[in-house]
């Protein structure tokens, strides 16, 4: 049976959680594979608004396992902070798993992160100072705590005077901050352990079986393809990796069981933090956009910078993913326009590339060449089929989806939960 990952197509911000929402029903395990809590999902189900971080949007349907895999990063406190808020509101977060071998995130990478981004001044990356980077990279650096760890307090006390030995180094020499007490993060983390014991796992195991078994498994990504850290704009990315490669290593499952690989598009295009970004709009139209699609962050708030839909990267992100379908989000909110311009190409120093130039400079430097496309004036939010929108409409997602090189298998036409068009099953 299949494993179908579903991952952001341009910057992040993309839509994940309607579309993950909208294969709840039809699922059997929704798995973050990666990123922290910089990432955010919002679903709209009837006139309530649920903004997740950390947690897989599975936690909203009641038949469906959510998983937190190998490869997210967990701060304990805000997953903790995240589930009571649910369940004030009702909704149960009793069968979540969490992997045994998921990264935490402590309190000296958030002090780092924070600290370090003040730093580089003009330089800075744009991170959401929530300690995600640091983290990653102690992983890598193989000084790392696990959530595993919570499980015997020896070694987690072991690996937090280690950590703490150079870390606060780092703080008080470098940056003039004041140093961390180890005893009290012991303290504090062992206070999640307790609360957290019941829900650790080895999620690896349980998936690969569920698949044995016939069960479906969604791979649910944060951010976008244009943040992976191989494959985005480096180094304005993220320190994972949301490609469709990235959900096997993060979730434990082998690339021989994927079957569908869905990307996220919008009908036009966003990104927040630093880094290129060619089709962005600093003017009059990048505020409506703003504005009329409510681009301002799931986690932070910040306002997504706006620009028109660029081809070239939806095409990019078939060919690093190996794309089956995309699920394009948020084509309601061009309604009313006139003409729509869609980036088919850029242009650097005189030359034309259709496809992301391979230096860093040239894509820095990249202009986009548009077609222009007649828009519609007519509210879609009430469309039950493709053949409901006006013929611009059509035209305009059949131009996308040929020159992005996967079908567009679905539609977003509002916000809440039944306004999609599902043209063709996703699974």
């Amino acid at each position: 049976m299949p494993a179908v990952v579903l991952f952001g197509a341009q910057w992040g911000d993309e839509g994940k959680g309607k579309a993950t929402d909208l294969l709840g029903d039809q699922v059997d395990y929704v798995v973050r594979y990666q990123g922290g809590n910089n990432a955010g999902h919002t679903v709209v189900i009837g006139d309530q608004k649920y903004a997740l971080h950390l947690l897989p949007t599975g936690v909203l349907s009641p038949n469906v396992i959510p998983v937190i895999g190998n490869g997210v990063v967990i701060d304990p406190g805000v997953l903790l902070s995240e589930i009571e808020g649910l369940e004030a509101r009702g909704v149960s977060s009793e069968r979540l798993l969490i992997s045994a071998n998921a990264h935490l995130i402590m309190p000296h990478h958030k002090a780092i992160d924070k600290v370090s981004e003040r730093y580089l001044g003009k330089a800075r990356i744009g991170t959401t100072g929530r300690g995600i980077g640091p983290a990653y990279g102690d992983k890598i650096y193989r000084m790392g705590i696990r959530v595993q760890d919570l499980l015997d307090p020896g070694i987690l006390q072991k690996k937090i005077e280690v950590a703490l030995n150079e870390k606060n180094q780092i703080l008080t020499k470098i940056y003039n901050r004041r140093g961390l007490d180890p005893a009290q993060v012991l303290e504090e983390y062992l206070g999640y352990a307790e609360r957290l014991r019941p829900h650790i796992a080895d999620t690896s195991l349980i998936l690969n079986r569920a698949l044995d078994e016939g069960k479906v498994v969604l791979l649910e990504g944060g951010q976008g393809n244009l943040l992976d850290i191989d494959h985005g704009t480096y180094p304005f990315v993220t320190s994972s990796s949301p490609t469709s490669g990235g959900a096997c290593t993060g979730a434990g499952i082998p690339p021989t069981r994927l079957t569908r690989v869905i990307g996220i598009l919008k009908a036009y295009t966003t990104r927040v933090g630093s880094g290129p970004f060619p089709t962005e709009l600093d003017d009059e139209m990048g505020e409506w956009l703003r504005t009329t699609g409510g681009e301002y962050g799931v986690t932070t708030g910040r306002n997504r910078r706006c620009g028109w839909f660029d081809a070239v990267i939806a095409r990019y992100a078939t060919r690093i993913n190996g794309v089956t379908d995309f699920f394009l989000t948020k084509l309601d909110v061009l309604s009313g326009l006139e003409r729509i311009p869609v980036c088919v190409a850029y242009e650097v120093d005189g030359v034309r590339h259709d496809e992301i130039p391979m230096t860093q400079t040239d894509f820095h430097h990249a202009t986009p060449v548009y077609e222009e496309f007649p828009g519609w004036q007519e509210d879609i939010s009430g469309a039950k089929s493709f053949e409901d929108l006006p013929a611009n409409a059509r035209a305009y997602v059949k131009a996308l989806e040929e020159m992005s090189g996967a079908p567009i298998s679905a539609i977003g036409v509002g916000p809440g939960r039944t306004e999609t068009l599902q043209l063709r099953p996703l699974i």
